[in-house]
């Protein structure tokens, strides 16, 4: 379903159903992040009116930073002093590891080096310097080994620690680990060294009440050192294939358990039964697991529960009838599932729902009517569905609606025009459906629009004119529309919200690229199969849109 303009099949999807470009490993040096910040000097404007006059405290850090190479020590300032230096130290990209030497034994409470590039155990003893002040330390995507990490051992009131994508830490340095008994929040994601032997470092950790192991792959077996954690709220298990039924068993035991996270898992309908003594569960994510209808009976007594995952799994409509008694639930997604619109029939009766992900499934018109009570819905998936622009005209009385998705190419004019009532929406997405120019007059209904994508093929510029008014729009993608040309750039340049804009496949040429200049806030341009060269979108980078961070061509 979704004819040629699909691309979900392309797409990267978290299981919330919101878009994400997701990376391989942790990027030490391709971040967006750092080039997004600067060092610049603070602007003074102290002008009748205006608030952006910086404090003396603002001004005093900055001269310091100004001036670091007059500087060798600062452990003689308060310590939120030294914390606010460093910190600006972090979002510059300025620390070295030469200057971190200034700022041992400164009693900082929070080292948040995630991503930041070089950072390896030859950081770690100023790192540990910081003694019993030390609260939280995110060494994300790093080099440091088991040898650096022993360093912390002594700093026993860390509450939070992140060692994701550190493929140097193995069970001798999770050893050092165990004596930090107030740590509250651990992360080791994608993190292959960890093994479940090596997680009986965990078992000490008394006060632990969130742990993500997300791709960790070593693991099977290692759940069991969990049982005594009878504090633990969050476990994040996602992706983690080696996980079987019988981990599961070992988490039975933990009552205090509101999130569990175990989507790509290797569980069966069986590991499902070992959850049902989890009643304070509010967030149960099981997207790709091997679950049938059989297993679902299991979720009737999770009462608390307010998100729900089980996209891509073996279920059907005889899955729903266990989910009635489910009031609390708010977000629900049934992405790729086997659900009809009979089985729609089943979720009437939760009215707190607000998130409903149906992409992919066999529903069609009909069973809309069935979601025409759900007035607090805000996000509603029905792309790849059957349903036709007949239907949606029983989404009229959903007037709480901000998300839709109608990626679908059955959806026409007629479909927009029927849903022309539902003017809170923020974000429309009608990739696939075939609109054309005329069905661009109901845009004028949606003037809070923030992302708009049309792609569907039939749109001239003539059509552009009707989203130009739409002065919200952060995101507007209008791909694969091969008879837009400079004008479809000329009509938007008033659109200065815009944070992404995708013209792909259209008759753009490098002459149109001078309408952008006024995007400013612009910081993702494609323009791929279009008459445009990556020099000259660089000459525009350089000139009139310095935020503009990624581009194609390129």
């Amino acid at each position: 379903m979704g004819g040629v303009c699909s691309r979900k099949r392309d797409q990267q999807v978290d299981e919330d159903g919101v878009q994400i470009q997701v990376s391989g490993r942790y990027g030490k040096s391709g971040s967006s992040k750092w080039l997004r910040t600067s060092f610049s000097r603070p602007v003074i404007d102290c002008q009748l009116g205006r608030e952006s006059c910086p404090s003396l405290m603002e001004l005093c850090i900055h001269k310091i930073c100004e001036d670091i190479d007059r500087y060798t020590k600062f452990s003689m300032l308060p310590r939120d002093i030294s914390q606010q230096i460093f910190d600006n130290f972090v979002d510059s990209h300025c620390l070295t590891s030469a200057s971190l030497e200034a700022f041992r034994d400164c009693a900082i409470q929070d080292v948040n080096l995630g991503e930041y590039p070089e950072v390896n155990d030859s950081w770690m003893d100023i790192i540990s310097s910081q003694g019993l002040s030390l609260l939280s330390v995110d060494l994300s995507g790093s080099s440091v080994t088991d040898d650096g990490l022993s360093l912390l051992k002594d700093c026993s009131n860390i509450q939070v620690l992140s060692f994701n994508y550190c493929d140097q830490i193995s069970e001798p340095g999770l050893k050092n680990i165990s004596g930090l008994s107030n740590l509250t929040s651990l992360s080791f994601k994608k993190s292959n060294t960890v093994t479940a032997e090596g997680m009986r470092a965990f078992s000490s950790l008394v006060n632990l009440a969130k742990l993500d192991l997300e791709r960790c792959s070593r693991i099977h077996g290692g759940l069991i050192h969990l049982k005594g954690l009878t504090k633990l709220e969050s476990l994040n298990i996602r992706y983690c294939k080696c996980i079987t039924d019988s981990d599961l068993k070992a988490l039975s035991g933990l009552t205090s358990l509101k999130e569990l996270q175990m989507s790509c898992s290797n569980i069966t309908d069986i590991g499902i039964s070992y959850l049902k003594a989890l009643v304070a569960l509010s967030y149960l994510n099981l997207n790709r697991c091997g679950l049938s209808d059989v297993g679902c009976e299991k979720f009737s007594g999770l009462k608390n529960l307010k998100v729900l995952n089980m996209g891509f799994n073996n279920i059907t409509d005889a899955c729903l009838v266990h989910l009635k008694g489910l009031t609390n639930l708010e977000s629900l997604n049934l992405d790729s599932c086997s659900i009809e619109d009979e089985g729609l029939a089943n979720l009437t009766g939760l009215s707190l729902l607000k998130c409903l992900e149906l992409s992919d499934t066999k529903v069609g018109s009909n069973g809309l009517c069935h979601l025409s009570g759900l007035t607090k819905l805000e996000s509603l998936n029905l792309s790849f569905t059957l349903v036709t622009d007949s239907g949606l005209k029983k989404l009229c009385g959903l007037t709480s609606l901000k998300s839709l998705n109608l990626d679908a190419r059955q959806i026409t004019d007629a479909g927009l025009a029927a849903i022309t009532s539902l003017t809170g929406l923020t974000h429309l997405d009608l990739f696939g459906a075939r609109i054309s120019d005329a069905g661009t007059n109901c845009l004028r209904h949606f003037k809070n629009l923030q992302t708009l994508e049309i792609c569907g093929g039939g749109l001239t510029d003539a059509g552009v004119k009707n989203i130009k008014g739409l002065a919200s729009l952060t995101l507007l993608n209008l791909s694969q529309n091969c008879n837009l040309t400079d004008k479809t750039l000329e009509m938007i340049s008033g659109l200065t919200a815009l944070v992404s804009l995708n013209v792909s496949n259209s008759r753009i040429t490098n002459n149109g690229l001078q309408h952008l200049k006024p995007l400013k806030n612009l910081l993702s341009l494609s323009l791929e199969s279009c008459k445009v060269t990556a020099s000259e979108i660089r000459k525009l980078q350089s000139t009139a849109l310095p935020n503009l961070v990624s581009f194609r061509p390129e």
